[in-house]
């Protein structure tokens, strides 16, 4: 739980809701240490971010944990130590994580601390789990091709039936009366009588 002062200065009780209003607004938050990094590198990094419809912010520490505390999150502030940025994610945190892990690859500056995702606490290594899986989109476009693929045989099956149809006539088409019908077993020959001694 955030210590919190009896009296805050203005400025700074401001500051803690500008911060609450910001976290209010997402549902996922991935924690980074960004020591080291350059200007260029976070610039380079949020760009990244803002196209999965995410953001890189960094607030004061103490500030954080009052406003995530006053959000009835108080289990993400073992993540708010020393020099801290927040991936805040409204969706598909996955896909952001992906981005800030491949970030690292390239900047080993940036250390993802944890994360919370979907009302649950993750470590580093559970994000970066979660990171390698595909994205809801990514999902619904594997599902959708697996149902089309079925789809466009059976419409390549029927359009084939259509051209037979056109070329030949209805009669090429339908299965001979003789190959549809199975045979019929011939009746048993009667058994022959025994001689009479």
């Amino acid at each position: 739980m955030a210590i919190r002062a009896k009296k805050l200065q203005p400025a700074k009780t401001a500051a803690i809701e500008e911060a609450k209003k910001v976290l209010g607004e997402y549902s996922n938050f991935v924690f980074v240490d960004y020591r080291g990094l350059t200007v260029e590198q976070i610039t380079k990094l949020r760009h990244s971010l803002r196209e999965k419809n995410s953001q890189l912010k960094v607030f004061k520490n103490n500030f954080a944990r009052v406003a995530f505390d006053e959000l009835k999150n108080n289990e993400v502030s073992q993540y708010l130590s020393g020099p801290t940025a927040i991936a805040l994610i409204k969706e598909d945190a996955n896909e952001s994580a992906k981005i800030l892990f491949d970030f690292a690859k390239d900047a080993p500056a940036l250390v993802v601390k944890g994360a919370w995702v979907d009302n649950e606490l993750y470590d580093a290594a559970k994000i970066e789990a979660l990171s390698k899986l595909p994205g809801k989109k990514q999902l619904i476009a594997m599902l959708m091709s697996a149902i089309n693929g079925p789809a466009r045989k059976l419409a390549g099956t029927l359009q084939a039936y259509v051209e037979k149809l056109e070329k030949e006539g209805p009669a090429a088409a339908a299965p001979k009366a003789e190959e549809a019908a199975p045979a019929e077993s011939a009746p048993a020959e009667a058994a022959p009588a025994p001689a009479a001694e």
